[in-house]
């Protein structure tokens, strides 16, 4: 039986990858590298940013790396403000409080995106528990964050659902054994389904998801009838 929704934040809840590949685009550029959307796709998004430095800009120090990660994210931040959630997440929340699902938030992103984020969306009582990489051994791809977010929340990974954007997120959601739906905003529904999504949907207003969410709450009619015959 579904008692929770676990929800990753950028690329699920709400589009923020337009803007940061501007910014992370902005910032190489000062080290004369030029990305594209299929770069910021494969080598960006979903993950974390130190591994993302270490990655694209070997060179610099750990401590540099902190620091242009850092401004990158402030720059985003400066951006971000006119952000609304995708279509359906008001409605998505409404209906995991009729039905009493529990709610976590699932992320890789820094603490102080994170905390941004939620207060410009007007969400920050959307979620109880709030599940950082920086607080977890390791962030997606890694299990790591979604076991944190099922041992918080006191349930097993077959009575949950993920809401993951990302080739990382999926592979994070799925291999914590959790079900996991694919939102497409920023991927091909068939990236997403190869990394192990078993649904792909572009936002929360998609008849699939509420079909599916409706089926895994709604008691069996069937059963019931059998058992006081």
């Amino acid at each position: 039986m579904l008692t929770a929704i676990l929800f990753d934040l950028d690329g699920t809840i709400v589009n923020t990858d337009p803007i940061h590949y501007q910014v992370w685009q902005k910032m190489l550029l000062s080290y004369d590298i030029k990305i594209d959307e299929a770069f910021y796709k494969s080598r960006i998004s979903g993950r974390l940013n130190p591994e993302i430095v270490k990655d694209i800009l070997p060179q610099l120090s750990a401590t540099a790396g902190q620091k242009f990660a850092d401004e990158k994210e402030a720059v985003f931040r400066q951006f971000a403000s006119p952000l609304q959630p995708l279509p359906g997440f008001a409605e998505l929340i409404a209906w995991t409080n009729i039905h009493q699902l529990k709610r976590a938030l699932v992320t890789n992103a820094p603490r102080l995106n994170a905390e941004f984020m939620l207060e410009i969306l007007e969400i920050q009582q959307a979620f109880s528990t709030v599940v950082l990489a920086d607080d977890c051994i390791a962030g997606k791809p890694d299990p790591a964050p979604y076991q944190v977010a099922l041992n918080k929340l006191g349930i097993k990974a077959d009575q949950a659902i993920a809401l993951e954007d990302s080739p990382s997120g999926i592979r994070a959601a799925v291999g914590a054994g959790i079900r996991t739906i694919g939102i497409t905003s920023t991927h091909v529904p068939q990236v997403l389904l190869q990394e192990g999504a078993f649904m792909a949907i572009p936002d929360f207003t998609d008849l699939q998801l509420w079909t599916l969410l409706n089926s895994l709450i709604e008691p069996d009619l069937s059963a019931i009838a059998s058992s006081h015959q």
